[in-house]
């Protein structure tokens, strides 16, 4: 697969990098040794962070910014690792879907990227563009149903929309049955090093609790 940051999106963020990975995986519907590893980290956020302090995460503050600057408000449509994190600060449970998603889910907590995780097999095509959201641009979030996606930041196929830093698209969506993996990470704040740390964060735990070798990445980023 390839990954392209569109020129509008260059210009919103030229210092945007991201890492594109892609494993061969066994998902599965509940894993209890990664759930005590969930716990662990919630405990340790409530402990230092409130949900004020979250936004100043360069991270999390980066891609607010982003949002602003494409149009957007991020406190209505938030970043889906905000709200991942504000869940665990306000003392609620995450909640457990499968593996996969739970898995991606503690890697976004733990870095404050938007992550987005995909069942490769479902994409139309064999390159991700990131661009901005247009009016009247039609897309189903997961568990969502339709949501107004005009200026948010958005990865498309070639038959359209599949992944924005607030919600994934139910078409191209993870399920029990995949087993080819692909996950986006999204550094608005440009921090090259802690984007691959990310990335190999997620290749440990995919050794750990999806039967894989953990894969391969690569990183792209805006070409100014």
């Amino acid at each position: 697969m390839k990954v392209i940051v569109s020129n509008e999106m260059e210009q919103i963020c030229p210092e945007f990098v991201g890492a594109c990975l892609e494993a061969e995986v066994v998902n599965s519907p509940y894993n209890e040794a990664l759930w005590a590893e969930i716990e662990q980290l919630a405990e340790k956020f409530r402990g230092e962070l409130t949900t004020e302090s979250l936004k100043e995460l360069t991270s999390i503050s980066a891609t607010r910014k982003v949002y602003r600057a494409c149009g957007k408000d991020p406190s209505r449509y938030r970043p889906a690792s905000e709200a991942l994190i504000r869940r665990v600060l306000q003392g609620k449970e995450l909640y457990q879907r499968d593996t996969l998603v739970d898995l991606i889910n503690l890697a976004s907590i733990a870095y404050g990227y938007s992550i987005g995780g995909f069942d490769a097999d479902k994409f139309v095509g064999d390159t991700l563009t990131l661009g901005i959201g247009r009016e009247g641009e039609l897309y189903e979030g997961i568990g969502r149903g339709n949501i107004n996606i005009h200026g948010l930041p958005v990865y498309r196929d070639a038959q359209g929309g599949v992944g924005t830093p607030t919600s994934d698209h139910e078409r191209t969506k993870m399920t029990l049955e995949t087993k080819h993996l692909l996950v986006l990470i999204n550094g608005y704040d440009g921090n090259e090093q802690r984007v691959r740390e990310n990335a190999e964060y997620i290749q440990t735990l995919l050794r750990k609790y999806s039967q894989s070798d953990g894969g391969t990445y690569f990183i792209y980023r805006s070409a100014s």
